[in-house]
């Protein structure tokens, strides 16, 4: 008995860890092609570019992101909506100072753009 109940709780350890979101930092850009992941194929609105911390050589193009908006990180207050949104990273931002820089529609839905940089909660999507 004692063995299943360790078990038991070691997977639900395992599930939590999968189902957080990781801190991060978002900005916002307005030119999505060319994309250092898909040239010049358009890719949309509900897009990204990767900082440095994700891009992993490009590993994390085409992949799918649930980005939700956690707080200001400048004197812009109360800048998240309160939504969440899915988004496809189609480029790279070398040398960006937020870990995602999500297009400037996908940003507008999580938060208001006069703010500029925000703190996000991020995680991959299935």
């Amino acid at each position: 008995m004692e063995n299943y109940s360790l078990f038991f709780v070691g997977m639900v350890a395992c599930l939590i860890s999968f189902a957080t979101a990781t801190p991060g930092i978002a900005t916002f850009y307005t030119k999505y092609v060319p994309s250092a992941c898909f040239g010049n194929q358009d890719q949309g609105k509900m897009i990204a570019a990767a900082g440095d911390a994700l891009w992993d050589n490009g590993t994390v193009c085409g992949k799918m992101f649930n980005v939700t908006c956690r707080g200001p990180r400048n004197p812009v207050p109360h800048p998240c909506t309160g939504k969440s949104v899915t988004v496809k990273i189609a480029d790279h931002c070398p040398g960006c100072p937020s870990t995602i820089d999500l297009s400037r529609e996908a940003f507008t839905i999580i938060a208001n753009p006069v703010a500029g940089i925000i703190n996000v909660d991020y995680k991959q999507y299935a």
